[in-house]
């Protein structure tokens, strides 16, 4: 299995059937682009198409998808969702990135007690994070 970039929890996200609802095996095993995992209420089949939504980051934040992978965990499930165009997947990887560096913004204000400015933060995570971000099949 291609590694699958992890959504931060504490950034919701909705998974809603899309109308072509299942792409066959043979297809779905030849889908090479990356994805993003994240945690759902439901499972879902593999193979299902479906659009994730960052509500956090407006209507615009929607990428169609398909769910390659599905595991069952103690409270939810984990959704490993491939994109299946180059454009979506870019897309969605700088989403993925916006929320990253969101996620490490709420990170770091915690720890030191004071808000602090996006610009700043985003600077530190592209420092710390961004080749391992690189690296990661999203």
């Amino acid at each position: 299995m291609r590694h699958f970039l992890r959504h931060p929890s504490d950034m919701p996200v909705e998974l809603v059937v899309r109308k072509h609802t299942f792409i066959t095996r043979q297809r779905l095993n030849n889908i090479s682009l990356g994805g993003v995992a994240c945690n759902s209420k439901c499972g879902f089949r593999r193979g299902t198409a479906i659009e994730l939504h960052i509500p956090l980051l407006g209507e615009q934040a929607r990428y169609a998808g398909v769910v390659a992978w599905c595991r069952k965990q103690p409270d939810d499930y984990l959704v490993g969702i491939a994109f299946i165009d180059e454009d979506t997947l870019f897309r969605a990887r700088m989403v993925e990135q916006v929320c990253q560096i969101e996620h490490y913004r709420r990170q770091r204000e915690l720890e030191l007690g004071e808000q602090l400015e996006i610009e700043s933060i985003a600077v530190e995570w592209i420092a710390e994070h961004a080749a391992e971000f690189s690296n990661t099949s999203l």
